[in-house]
């Protein structure tokens, strides 16, 4: 079996639509990618078309023009976002016609030495603008999925120490291996993976917590979760009724916290990669489910500006659990990109929840999922604090604690 470089590629285009979004015949593909990633877009696009998609639509981003906004751009441009580009995107999502795809690889510090305020206000504008698409998203409405590619400026961020020809190869290396992408057949490895994501889902569903107790370095907090949680994790149906991995690679299972239901101290265990900017060392302080103290040792201003988007912003959206053994985790490698860091270790998000962890969302009106503890943001920005030396307790609802993870792995 040849494993060179080229088809591994096709191999891992092949799963991304085959595995990742299960492409159905006559349904349209929207994918956004790094200029650099286009060998794979047309790989992609090849296995798009071959599955029966009827157009592929494809937005590329550039660092360069990106950071020449930044230089160049009047004041008053940092508030300006393409809302009519994501109100056409939303509306091909809203009826599952159009499946979606984001490849991405861009540097993870790109905006590292530009102005704090322009870059938050600018974060500000997109969000805002963003949001009917990431309703439709959170809410499931169609087939999507998340993957990455490498690039020479991601690559050299996560290998400095390497020239770069060699640090681009080693990045491509690790992304096939945590894809399973270098596996003989890599959708059969996804399905018994998705399996084995499933059967941890449906364990964590009967149980029914109330809260999950988290105890480790500079973490002591207590995650209540909404009453009617569901837990998800691996392949999901949409709610045009296909079935799809809207992150590959995914290690994790996830459900809905409580938005007013979190109490403690909190700290991040890896970087963040947001927007352009990298965020490291977070500590937070919860009360009532809101974050009243919250600093990072890098990357504070931004930070700070990203939790004060809007109410929601500080609360959280999301809490997932994932062993410290994850193939990410193994690797050694820290991606500084949150599609592959999130998945080494468990985390959390700030934001934005997502529908398909409580039951019955289709029919609440949003003063009624506000109401049972889902919370609501522009923003959905995940954060990792697991590792080897996490310690998780399942809180059932006569208030008995219950080990669901020591030192980081699966008690069970």
């Amino acid at each position: 079996m040849s494993t060179s470089h080229d088809h591994l590629l096709d191999k891992y285009a092949e799963l991304i639509i085959r595995a990742g979004l299960n492409i159905r015949k006559g349904q349209q593909l929207i994918m956004t990618a790094p200029l650099e990633a286009v060998d794979l877009v047309r790989r992609v696009t090849h296995h798009a078309y071959r599955a029966g998609a009827s157009l592929v639509t494809t937005l590329y981003n550039d660092e360069q023009t990106a950071l020449m906004r930044f230089r160049e751009g009047e004041a008053e441009a940092f508030d300006v976002a393409p809302g009519w580009l994501f109100a056409g995107m939303a509306e091909v999502f809203k009826d599952g016609s159009a499946a979606r795809l984001a490849i991405i690889g861009e540097n993870p510090a790109l905006l590292a030495g530009e102005n704090p305020d322009h870059v938050a206000r600018a974060n500000r504008a997109r969000s805002r603008a963003y949001k009917p698409v990431i309703e439709q998203i959170t809410a499931f409405s169609t087939n999507w999925c998340v993957v990455s590619a490498a690039t020479p400026s991601h690559a050299r961020n996560v290998f400095p120490d390497l020239p770069e020809e060699q640090a681009l190869a080693a990045l491509w290396r690790a992304i096939f291996k945590c894809t399973r992408a270098d596996l003989p057949d890599p959708v059969a490895a996804w399905e018994a993976h998705n399996a084995a994501l499933h059967a941890r889902v449906k364990m964590l569903n009967a149980k029914r917590y109330a809260a999950l107790k988290y105890k480790g370095p500079g973490t002591d907090f207590t995650l209540g979760l909404v009453d009617d949680h569901v837990w998800a994790g691996g392949a999901s149906m949409a709610r045009n009724g296909i079935l799809c991995n809207p992150n590959i690679p995914s290690e994790e299972v996830f459900t809905m916290p409580h938005r007013e239901r979190v109490e403690g101290i909190v700290r991040s265990t890896k970087p963040l990669s947001y927007q352009g900017s990298l965020i490291d060392g977070i500590s937070c302080r919860f009360e009532n489910g809101r974050i009243t103290e919250g600093w990072s040792e890098k990357g504070n201003d931004v930070f700070r500006k990203m939790i004060e988007t809007d109410e929601g912003a500080a609360r959280l959206g999301e809490v997932a659990l994932v062993p410290h053994s994850s193939p990410i985790s193994a690797s050694g490698i820290v991606f500084n990109e949150t599609l592959y860091d999130e998945n080494a270790a468990s985390h959390i998000a700030v934001g934005q929840a997502y529908a398909q962890n409580m039951e019955n969302t289709a029919n609440m009106s949003a003063e009624e999922k506000l109401a049972a503890g889902m919370n609501t943001s522009l923003i959905h920005v995940d954060w990792m604090i697991g590792s080897g030396e996490l310690d998780v307790d399942g809180i059932a609802r006569d208030g008995k604690a219950e080990a669901l993870m020591r030192k980081g792995e699966w008690v069970a």
